[in-house]
């Protein structure tokens, strides 16, 4: 299997919508990559939805049961702790907005100038730095308590939809944080290794994708744009991983897991983060690598540069197998993997030479900004950096926390 793996990985993948949809399917069932925690959110919120629109219609026969389902897909957050956030400032933010229009509603009137107040009012309360991204809930929800108010017959149905409406969203913001801790919960103490492993799949799959079309020419329009965005994809990974880390950071402090034995002493991150930060440096170095790709022009058929893309795959291919290792850190084997790790970046260092060494003796126009090449070269030796002071952080680490990644200071 491992052999098959590797074969295909060497063949330059198809191109065309169908296969390219295949092959995202492909990285999603194969690794903890983008795809496959695009495919968990998605299942966790429709079945977060499902459950709060059956309690909400079917048991409750709420007026307005959408209520539940909306808040249960809003706040379902890729950590628990974003969740239970989101939810206490959702429910705070449509409690804010239902009280002022009822406040407003009942002392003014149903016209024109209590829909002016409550709308004056509910959008300076979302304003309030408490309410985060869900300020702007508070007008919502004011609004579409107003449309309750002027639609109920007597004050007590007033009260009693203004009433549910709260109620919707406790069902819907309780469902979603059930589903999100009982469904492949995210919070755990691994999760800081989990965002070094998505951000470590989704580079060793992109440079796989690439290195075996460099080293049978030049790549074409088509899939260096692909390239590129798929390596602008992953600023949002970069970002979730960092929220990541900062999450698990602040799990120790809720997880009742923090009291058994094995997890005892374990109190920081830093070593993740430094590997995290080295990993979000190399992606943006790939980015431009990407960028640098589709500016080859047609001219350069005039240098003799088949053999500098056949160097340049190796090199790539070597960054493959780095980041195929970072992919699969375990804590239990980190000072074996760290010890894999420095070898595979012996490797890439030497071929990372040999593509300078390649570009001097076809006498490649290095210095022509106009021209890849002098560009790639330098991608190439950062990209080395990069790789170097993750293994010397992983090294380093190992060397003082022989269990663990983590930096007990």
């Amino acid at each position: 299997m491992a052999g098959q793996e590797a074969e295909r990985r060497r063949l330059p993948a198809p191109q065309g919508w169908i296969h390219r949809v295949a092959q995202w399917w492909q990285r999603a069932w194969g690794s903890e990559g983008y795809e496959r925690r695009t495919l968990l959110l998605i299942a966790k919120s429709t079945l977060a939805a499902t459950l709060s629109w059956v309690i909400s219609y079917n048991l409750l026969h709420a007026q307005s049961p959408a209520f539940a389902p909306f808040s249960a897909v809003l706040i379902m957050q890729v950590t628990v702790y974003q969740s239970l956030l989101q939810s206490l400032r959702y429910v705070g933010a449509v409690s804010a907005g239902v009280a002022v229009q009822a406040a407003l509603g009942f002392l003014v009137g149903p016209d024109l100038l209590t829909f002016l107040l409550v709308a004056l009012v509910a959008l300076a309360i979302g304003r309030w730095p408490a309410l985060g991204a869900q300020g702007s809930q508070v007008a919502t929800a004011a609004f579409f308590a107003y449309s309750t108010y002027l639609s109920a017959s007597s004050d007590l149905e007033k009260i009693t939809q203004l009433g549910q409406i709260i109620l919707l969203v406790l069902i819907g913001c309780g469902v979603g944080v059930v589903i999100n801790i009982a469904v492949m919960p995210p919070l755990r103490y691994r999760g800081a290794e989990h965002g070094i492993h998505t951000l470590a799949h989704a580079l060793c799959d992109l440079v796989s994708d690439m290195y075996p079309v460099l080293r049978e020419g030049e790549p074409g329009e088509e899939r260096s744009r692909h390239w590129q965005t798929r390596a602008e994809q992953t600023e949002g990974l970069i970002a979730q991983a960092r929220s990541g880390l900062r999450t698990a950071e602040e799990s120790l402090y809720y997880n009742p897991r923090r009291l058994f034995r094995r997890h005892r002493g374990r109190t920081g991150f830093a070593g993740y983060g430094a590997v995290l930060e080295a990993l979000g440096r190399t992606l943006h170095q790939i980015a431009s690598l990407t960028r640098s790709l589709r500016q080859w022009q047609q001219a350069d058929e005039d240098y003799p540069y088949r053999s500098f893309l056949a160097r340049y795959a190796d090199f790539l291919e070597a960054v493959a197998g780095l980041s195929q290792v970072l992919g699969e850190l375990d804590q239990d084997h980190l000072r074996e993997q760290a010890r894999q790790l420095c070898q595979l970046a012996d490797t890439a260092r030497q071929r990372c030479h040999e593509v300078t060494e390649q570009a001097e003796r076809d006498a490649l126009p290095l210095a022509d900004p106009a021209r890849p090449y002098g560009v790639l070269v330098v991608e190439a030796t950062r990209l080395m950096e990069e790789f170097q002071h993750t293994c010397d952080v992983l090294q380093r680490y190992v060397d003082r926390q022989p269990h663990d990644l983590h930096d007990s200071d």
